[in-house]
């Protein structure tokens, strides 16, 4: 398997920290951009996943909206969102819409594994309502009796099973979110994007090959990708609960492979642009990266210093990079 071992290449630390691993995995950029990944797919991968969309779309949404106490800015109004789950949990968000009441597209924004507290208001695109779920389970909208909310355990809940495992139900919540949306503000329909950084960028990129209403994505270092290789890695995020407990039971190995971004991203056939890091403690970079090698169809690498590591010299200058960046891929 096409994997540094950690005695061939020496480690690369290009920035300070106190990690007692190296939060590059052993890559040098050059070899992050010229990997290739080989990951073994489930026969049944993309019948696995066509089904899961299904039983989403056939379930009830039962949604409500009313005024939020987020109070907005002056572009966006806010409104809380509530709608079903697929656990007979509620699931909590936001929808905005522009205050001018101008709509001609849609956003599906994703988050963090820490949950969201609050909606994004700065948007790529105008004219653009929104929808920002937060997942089963996660804080504080989307709480769930039975999954713990913390990162570490939230990505072990149900993990036995491929039809329980709790990441499964979190890309349902996208998809009904979507849903939602284009009930709630139907002028959103002509055009659906995604965005989703972290926790947020590997769900999205489960959700995006089996959801047409979804024309193109953004993914910021995106976990989840290349299980085979995140399991030999050690990191300061929920993989690192993961590789620990596949240390103890290999059997869960199985049921990973259904759940990697890269996999995913192999049946991605829309423009997906994603920002990978060269150094991250909390998303192993090489997993970032097979996410954008495997995409199947036109992408575009931002690549970033760091993720998950504030601080870093030229960070500002990179963030207003991408930002300038986005409102071009999403103006296309």
């Amino acid at each position: 398997m096409p994997f540094p071992l950690w005695a061939a290449y020496p480690l690369i630390m290009p920035l300070p920290h106190a990690f007692p691993f190296d939060p590059t995995g052993g890559y040098s950029p050059e070899q992050l951009r010229a990997l290739r990944p080989e990951i073994a797919e489930p026969a049944d991968f993309a019948d696995f996943w066509r089904a899961t969309f299904d039983e989403a779309m056939a379930a009830p949404l039962d949604w409500s909206i009313k005024p939020s106490a987020r109070s907005g800015n002056a572009a966006h109004a806010v409104f809380d969102i509530e709608y079903a789950g697929m656990l007979g949990n509620r699931i909590g968000g936001w929808l905005t819409q522009p205050r001018d009441g101008s709509v001609t597209r849609g956003f599906l924004i994703g988050h963090g594994y820490g949950g969201r507290g609050e909606p994004d208001l700065d948007l790529p695109a105008n004219h653009a309502a929104t929808i920002q779920p937060v997942c089963t389970g996660l804080p504080m909208r989307s709480l769930h009796d039975g999954i713990p909310w913390q990162g570490g355990e939230h990505v072990l809940h149900g993990i036995a099973r491929r039809e329980s495992y709790v990441h499964r139900h979190c890309v349902m919540d996208l998809w009904r979110a979507a849903s939602v949306l284009h009930e709630v503000v139907p002028e959103s329909r002509p055009r659906l994007d995604y965005m989703g950084s972290s926790f947020g960028g590997g769900v999205g990129a489960l959700a995006l090959p089996w959801d047409a209403r979804i024309q193109s994505a953004f993914l910021s270092v995106p976990s989840f990708g290349n299980h085979p290789l995140r399991l030999q890695l050690p990191c300061s995020g929920s993989g690192e609960s993961v590789r620990l407990l596949a240390q103890r039971r290999p059997d869960i190995r199985d049921v990973l492979s259904y759940f990697d971004a890269a996999i995913a991203a192999r049946h991605t056939k829309i423009p997906v642009i994603v920002a990978a890091a060269d150094f991250d403690p909390a998303v192993p970079p090489a997993g970032q990266f097979s996410v954008y090698h495997c995409l199947g169809g036109p992408k575009e690498l931002f690549p970033l210093t760091a993720g998950h590591h504030d601080g870093y010299p030229n960070q500002a200058n990179e963030e207003l990079a991408l930002q300038t960046t986005l409102r071009r891929w999403f103006s296309a």
